[in-house]
C-alpha cells in the first residue's frame, strides 16, 4: 500500500510536534516535510528528534520545495502564515487540512476560492469527539427551543491568541442555525455593569485563559427547573492531530473541493 506523504507546518510548537508524532506512528502515513518559520530555533533540526524519534526529515523554512514531495499538508499555524500556504499549495496542486483558527470572513473567502482548484478540510476543531458533539448539539437545540437559555464556556492555555475559540463559535453557529437564529445578531461575547435583564433569543460566550489548558468546551442549556450541559474536555492535542490525518486520508484522490470534519465523519 502506497503511504500518504504529509507535510507539516509549524513544526516547532506544541500541535506541530504533536502532528509529527502522529504521523511518523500512522502505519499508512509518511512525513515527506516538515516546515517553520525562518528564524526558528528547530531549523535544520531533524523533525523527529523534535519528539526523540529521528526520521531524517530536517526542518525547512522553504515550503514551495518540500511540498514538491507532498500529498497533503497539514498546517495548525496562524491566519497570516496559513494563507501564505495555502497559495503555495494551490499553485503546486497539493491538498489541505487546516486546523488554524482566528480567519476574517475575507481570508475565509480565499480559502473557499483555493477550493476550487484544491482539495481542502477545513475545519475549528479536527476532534473526532468534539465533531461528534457538533452533531448532538444540533440534535439538543432542536429539542430545547424554547425555554431555555443558551451560554457557551470555553478555556485554554494562556498561549492561545483568539477568543472566543474558533470551536466555541462553531458551536454557536451550530445552535443558531437548529434555533434558526443568526448568530451575528444574538451573540453576546462579554458581560459587564448594569446590563438588563438576559434576552431570551441570546447565545452568550465566555473565555477563560490559563496555565497549560488544552481546550475545554461546554454549551449549557439554563432552564426552569433544570439545566443540560455537554462538554468536550481535552486531555491532550493527540487527538486534534488523529482528526487531522483521518481528514487527510479522506481527501486522497479528490482533485477540489471545501469539506470540513462532519463531511470527513460522515455526519452530514
Amino acid at each position: 500500500m502506497e503511504k500518504m506523504r504529509i507535510a507539516i507546518a509549524g513544526a516547532g510548537g506544541r500541535m506541530g510536534r504533536m502532528l509529527i508524532e502522529a504521523v511518523l506512528g500512522a502505519p499508512d502515513a509518511e512525513l515527506a516535510a516538515a516546515f517553520d518559520v525562518p528564524g526558528s530555533a528547530v531549523l535544520g533540526k531533524d523533525a523527529g528528534e523534535l519528539i526523540g524519534a529521528p526520521c531524517g526529515i530536517p526542518v525547512s523554512a522553504d515550503v514551495a520545495a518540500g511540498l514538491k514531495n507532498a500529498d497533503c499538508l497539514i498546517d495548525f499555524t496562524r491566519p497570516e502564515g496559513t494563507l501564505e500556504h495555502l497559495e503555495i499549495c494551490r499553485r503546486l496542486g497539493v491538498a489541505m487540512v487546516i486546523g488554524t483558527t482566528g480567519f476574517s470572513a475575507e481570508q475565509k473567502g480565499q480559502i473557499a476560492a483555493a477550493a476550487k482548484e484544491i482539495p481542502i478540510v477545513f475545519s475549528p476543531n479536527m476532534a473526532v469527539g468534539v465533531n461528534a458533539v457538533f452533531k448532538l448539539l444540533d440534535v439538543a437545540a432542536r429539542i430545547l427551543d424554547a425555554g431555555y437559555d443558551v451560554e457557551i464556556i470555553e478555556a485554554h492555555h494562556r498561549h492561545k491568541i483568539d477568543a472566543p475559540s474558533g470551536t466555541a463559535l462553531r458551536m454557536g453557529e451550530v445552535v443558531a442555525k437548529a434555533l434558526g437564529r443568526d448568530l451575528a445578531e444574538c451573540a453576546i461575547y462579554g458581560r459587564e455593569g448594569h446590563i438588563g435583564e438576559r434576552p431570551a433569543s441570546q447565545i452568550g460566550f465566555a473565555t477563560i485563559r490559563g496555565g497549560d489548558i488544552v481546550g475545554d468546551h461546554t454549551v449549557l442549556f439554563a432552564g426552569t427547573g433544570e439545566r443540560i450541559e455537554i462538554t468536550h474536555k481535552a486531555a491532550s492535542r493527540m487527538p486534534y492531530a488523529l482528526g487531522a490525518l483521518r481528514a487527510a486520508r479522506f481527501l486522497a484522490g479528490k482533485r477540489s473541493g471545501l469539506y470540513d470534519m462532519q463531511d470527513v465523519l460522515g455526519l452530514k
